[in-house]
């Protein structure tokens, strides 16, 4: 699905960018703990976007439009918004608080693996 590979594509770019920018902007300005919550939230941006581009090439793959797929790289999308944005958020506010909405991102990332892994067992021979 077009909509998938555009939407992890743009998400790869702005997680390299983040990435980039917490191990280069933050250095000074930040605490240790708050750089490194930055780092992780980048790294699980990066494979998460990476994934929905996945899903979006295993739909042309399949041939066939499958809500397993969609339900999946949508709940990655979330857990991109949820898990790593309230890293960064954390990171740059200091608001420790922040991370009580991290699990849900952590949830949302293992709920669209388990449809990845629905979508395999029903339509990959």
């Amino acid at each position: 699905m077009k909509t998938m590979i555009i939407l992890g594509s743009i998400n790869m770019a702005f997680a390299i960018a983040l990435g980039a920018f917490g191990a280069h902007g933050l250095e000074g300005r930040v605490s240790e703990r708050m750089i490194a919550n930055w780092q992780t939230g980048a790294h699980y941006h990066l494979i998460h976007a990476l994934a929905i581009v996945v899903v979006g090439l295993l739909f042309l793959k399949a041939g066939i439009h499958t809500s397993w797929l969609s339900l999946a790289g949508w709940t990655f999308f979330a857990g991109i918004l949820f898990f790593s944005g309230s890293l960064y958020l954390m990171a740059l506010t200091g608001v420790t608080k922040l991370g009580m909405i991290t699990p849900i991102g952590g949830v949302a990332f293992i709920v669209g693996w388990i449809f990845v892994t629905i979508f395999a067992s029903k339509y990959v021979s």
